[in-house]
């Protein structure tokens, strides 16, 4: 089968063609339809963050069509179409016991961990694989997997309450999620903060504030429009010491910050006056939960959050074009989600 691998880090992903993986009792073969092309990706292929073993298959936000699936799985079957969530993991352990899968004491993100779905097939565990409703495009329920549920997640972990006020740093494919999502959940007034106006205009479609980055302080815009009080909830979705810093500060008393941005670089942070003093919080984000894919794909069916807009661009399984994307979200370029059509 065809597929686009990371080789060497720091060196483009290149073409290769590789066998069919065995299919297991326990397994699940997916054709694959759809793979979003996440900016994690673009951190394993600099080798920011560690990926492997090499030579390895990127890509962890994938749809498709099960084409065989092993003789322990009555769930699925041929010819069904389905989303993957992108952790392989066992459902035994304590942490899988307690709702906790992104923990695993044998989890394995695919793109990351194992071969991911920038290819022809991708082999999952079946726990992992989860119907895809008719209702959903292939490219949307690839996103779904890993923006969408990385900022549900988020949100959750931040003990949003009804009525509070919330700040999505980033408004690229998790940042216009959170922005519909802060809605569902009950969020009071919503702010986008960006430098980018047309993503701020599309955030803006969404009811949320704009806050232009470029042009303002963040922090003293959003203490601004809340009369001083500051944010209840922040949620960073860039992965910049800089934006880190700014989600904290823009915080009121009893703040919570979540992180969801990946970054290598050390964070400046007064614990005095940026938390202690107000009770606030920062809080790390890692992945997301099984139940947590089931609801968005239930809004997704049911037409409650609006994925008309997050694909922006879709690419060929090329490595060329694959690689291109990769630079340009190196650049924080001007796409919100590029999806590889198969």
């Amino acid at each position: 089968m065809r597929t686009v691998r990371l080789i060497h880090p720091g060196k483009p992903l290149e073409e290769r063609q590789i066998d069919l993986p065995v299919v297991a009792a326990d397994d699940v073969l997916i054709e694959v339809k759809a793979a979003g092309i996440c900016h994690s990706d673009a951190h394993y292929r600099a080798g920011r963050t560690p990926a492997g073993p090499l030579p390895l298959t990127l890509g962890h936000e994938v749809a498709g069509v099960v084409a065989e699936t092993g003789e322990a799985v009555s769930r699925l079957r041929a010819g069904d179409r389905v989303c993957v969530h992108y952790l392989a993991f066992c459902g035994v352990c304590e942490s899988c016991r307690q709702g906790q899968e992104q923990f695993c004491s044998t989890g394995a993100m695919i793109g990351k961990d194992r071969d991911g779905g920038y290819a022809e097939y991708l082999l999952m565990p079946a726990r992992s694989v989860l119907p895809l409703p008719d209702e959903i495009p292939f490219e949307a329920g690839a996103v779904l997997m890993c923006s969408w549920s990385t900022a549900l997640h988020a949100l959750h972990k931040s003990r949003l309450k009804a009525g509070e006020s919330v700040a999505i740093f980033g408004i690229g494919g998790l940042g216009i999620a959170a922005v519909q999502l802060a809605r569902i959940l009950g969020a009071g007034q919503v702010y986008a903060v960006d430098i980018k106006p047309w993503k701020l205009a599309l955030a803006e479609q969404y009811g949320a504030v704009p806050v232009n980055a470029a042009s303002a302080d963040p922090v003293q815009a959003l203490m601004a429009q809340t009369d001083g009080r500051g944010i209840d909830v922040a949620v960073e979705l860039i992965g910049l010491p800089l934006t880190i810093s700014q989600a904290v500060k823009s915080l009121g008393l009893l703040g919570r910050a979540v992180v969801a941005g990946i970054t290598e670089k050390s964070v400046e942070i007064a614990p005095y006056a940026d938390l202690i003093t107000g009770e606030r919080e920062l809080i790390g984000v890692s992945d997301h939960l099984s139940g947590e894919l089931e609801q968005l794909l239930e809004w997704a069916r049911t037409g409650q959050i609006d994925l008309s807009s997050v694909v922006t661009r879709t690419v060929a399984l090329d490595a060329a074009a694959i690689n291109h994307t990769l630079d340009r979200l190196e650049s924080f370029s001007d796409d919100v989600r590029v999806v590889i059509q198969l």
